[in-house]
């Protein structure tokens, strides 16, 4: 079994799926990667990315209206699998995904310092520490 699936305490196997996750009935927020049993129907936030849903909520409490979200603009794992998840790349190799997100990436940090963007660098290198990272801990095969 590989880290994107798990065994539930049903005995049955989770799965990771995108989904929404609402806060406080006032933040939504889609593409979030969730465990998920068909038995039970027990869910939880796949671990590696609890910190930044963490921090993207803590980012937006006190936002006085309700909100809707994407994660995937904060989590590279959520883009990734929703990437994968698309018909358009279903014949194409993760690895391939992975690799091609890299380099658009790579793309952005140089223009962002070519544009002396130092806020927009830091985001990009973010991005880029996510997947290697998640890379490290996450087999997509």
């Amino acid at each position: 079994m590989n880290q994107l699936q798990k065994l539930c305490i049903c005995g049955e196997t989770m799965a990771v799926h995108l989904r929404t996750v609402i806060y406080q009935k006032k933040i939504e927020i889609d593409h979030v990667p969730v465990y998920t049993c068909p038995g039970c129907s027990a869910s939880e936030v796949y671990p590696d990315v609890k910190n930044d849903l963490t921090d993207l909520i803590s980012a937006y409490d006190a936002y006085p209206g309700r909100l809707r979200l994407n994660f995937e603009e904060t989590s590279e794992l959520a883009y990734l699998i929703k990437k994968a998840a698309d018909r358009e790349y279903w014949n194409e190799p993760v690895q391939q995904i992975i690799d091609g997100r890299i380099n658009e990436l790579l793309d952005m940090l140089l223009l962002a310092q070519s544009l002396e963007d130092n806020h927009w660098a830091e985001q990009v290198r973010k991005k880029l520490g996510q997947i290697a990272s998640y890379s490290q801990t996450v087999n997509f095969t």
